[in-house]
Formats: structure tokens, C-alpha cells, sequence
């Protein structure tokens, strides 16, 4: 698949979000649980969803942040905490297809980065576009903050 990167400069975007360190073996048998828990937390009115899923890295440990994009601030629960994805300059691109393969368009956006000079942070995010039930028709935001 070939991907169409372009660099923007992006608003900080309020987060409702569980934050967890875990490892990248774990990480795809933890998250449905975690954002589960930001689920239950709005629908009992802890927040206002407004926009999409998202799962922000901060790292490669990974130190993660799997959560929704909220209208703005609120007071955090147990595990559920207010965060925001980053604001700044990134390389962005959208996946389009199953969710397995992600890590071609992260692939494509860190071999774009180094060719153009465009130096990579350790923080990137994904934003879930609307549910397809055609895992082809699925869209994915990938980005990635540069300096």
C-alpha cells in the first residue's frame, strides 16, 4: 500500500484516556479492557465524547494512553484521567484497511521521516475513524510528532 505523508501543525485535542505501561506483546490482549473502562466511565457521565477512538505511545516501552477524544476537561476517576493528544508539528498519514496492518503505515511514516529530515519524538497517535464492518473500509490516522 503506498501512503501519502505530509507534515502539519496540529491543536492539542482533549482525551479521556487509561494510561498504562505494558509491553508491545501484551499491548494487543490489554487494550479492548481499557478502553472499555473509558467507555463505562462516560456513559455514567464522566465525560463528553466528542470525536474518535485514539491510542497514543509516548514511548517504545510502551507507555500508552487508549482512550477518546472528550469536549474538554473533566475530573479524573480511579484509572480514567484527563490527557490530550499532542500539539505540534507531525508527520501525518491515514491507513486505509484492517487494523493488522497498522504498522505498514507507521513503517511509511518513519521511512519518510528520515529521508526528508524530519527528526522523530518518541510520541505518536492513532485516531480510529468510524466503525466498517469491511475491515477495508477502515480508516486510521497515523501520526507522529516531529522537530
Amino acid at each position: 500500500m503506498e501512503y501519502e505523508i505530509s507534515v502539519q501543525t496540529v491543536e492539542a485535542r482533549p482525551t479521556a484516556v487509561v494510561a498504562q505501561a505494558t509491553t508491545w506483546a501484551d499491548f494487543p490482549h490489554v487494550w479492548r479492557g481499557l478502553l472499555d473502562e473509558v467507555y463505562a466511565f462516560v456513559r455514567a457521565g464522566g465525560a463528553t465524547q466528542q470525536g474518535q477512538n485514539i491510542m497514543l505511545y509516548r514511548d517504545d516501552v510502551p507507555n500508552v494512553e487508549v482512550g477518546i477524544e472528550v469536549a474538554g476537561s473533566f475530573a479524573s476517576s480511579d484509572r480514567v484521567v484527563p490527557s490530550e493528544l499532542p500539539a505540534g508539528q507531525v508527520a501525518t498519514t491515514v491507513h486505509r484497511g484492517p487494523y493488522d496492518r497498522l504498522n505498514e503505515a507507521h513503517h511509511a511514516v518513519r521511512a519518510w521521516c528520515l529521508t526528508n529530515g524530519h527528526a522523530i519524538s518518541g510520541t505518536r497517535w492513532e485516531i480510529y475513524g468510524d466503525w466498517r464492518d469491511n475491515p477495508e473500509e477502515l480508516l486510521t490516522e497515523v501520526s507522529y510528532l516531529v522537530g
